[in-house]
């Protein structure tokens, strides 16, 4: 992902019960009874399975992730999909470090997106988390931002789809928050799903806060965990460029597929490959 040891044979207990007759010798009656087996299986305890939380990105929920659910948990993998609250970079990573909380054993982190940046932030110094799978994802080191790191590359045309709106913050001032034009959404995010997939994914859509393109991360975990990346070349979302540089300074192991920035949706097969290569690599 030992040699056995020779088992100790059982051992009987014996209880001897002695019985006085006058002029004559002690009468010794042996009554034998099994001992409770004491030896213990020498046999490898099998190898626990890490549990997979896969993190969505903007635009989407993690409905987005249905056909690599399905996938993982037909490999007997446990699978966490939880709902990214896309208002910011420090509080979602701070709900997601909440989740992995919750979580025994090993885990397997995955990000899509703007998930990278989060899975990111979220699990530096976890100790259970064994590695991180970039899926069409921003892997930010510290100082950096989503836009920062969008500003080395040409800009992809995502840009030029996004309608931002007002949203009511909870001390009463007012925020804006992001999302796709619908009659976009199908040519940018996921061209390579059927229309009718890509119009329901439009309408289900869920805006981010424009701030968690601006927000800073303050930690790096690809710097500590090992890392996969998934890279979607006909990204029309972030420049497949910007995804490779990405990767590869995370030094992570890169696999590269002719799909669009809705990978986990339209490429599940690929994605959970991946996903279980990291697993079957670092968890032993």
């Amino acid at each position: 992902m030992k040699a056995k040891t020779a088992l100790p044979r059982p051992r009987n207990s014996v209880l001897t019960l002695g019985v006085a007759a006058v002029g004559a010798t002690a009468v010794a009656l042996a009554l034998t009874v099994p001992a409770s087996a004491s030896a213990t299986s020498t046999s490898p305890a099998p190898k626990q399975k890490p549990t997979v939380v896969l993190v969505h990105g903007a635009f989407v929920d993690a409905s987005s992730w249905s056909g690599v659910i399905g996938r993982l948990q037909g490999d007997g993998y446990k699978v966490i999909a939880p709902a990214n609250p896309l208002r910011g970079l420090a509080s979602d990573a701070a709900y997601l470090r909440s989740v992995l909380k919750t979580i025994d054993g090993p885990i397997v982190l995955a990000g899509h997106s703007y998930g990278g940046a989060v899975i990111s932030q979220a699990a530096a110094g976890n100790k259970k988390v064994k590695a991180l799978v970039y899926v069409a994802a921003f892997a930010p080191d510290r100082g950096e931002s989503v836009t920062s790191v969008n500003s080395n590359f040409p800009p992809a045309p995502l840009g030029n789809a996004l309608v931002p709106t007002p949203y009511p913050l909870p001390d009463g001032s007012t925020g804006t928050e992001l999302s796709v034009q619908p009659d976009k959404f199908h040519e940018i995010v996921a061209a390579d799903a059927p229309e009718a997939v890509a119009n329901v994914a439009a309408a289900a859509q869920r805006p981010a806060a424009a701030n968690i393109f601006t927000d800073i991360s303050t930690r790096a975990a690809w710097k500590t965990i090992p890392s996969w990346g998934v890279i979607a070349t006909q990204d029309q979302a972030i420049n497949p460029d910007a995804q490779t540089f990405m990767a590869k300074r995370a030094h992570a192991r890169i696999t590269e597929v002719d799909a669009s920035h809705a990978i986990p949706l339209t490429r599940p097969d690929t994605v959970t490959d991946v996903i279980e290569q990291a697993a079957k690599t670092t968890v032993r």
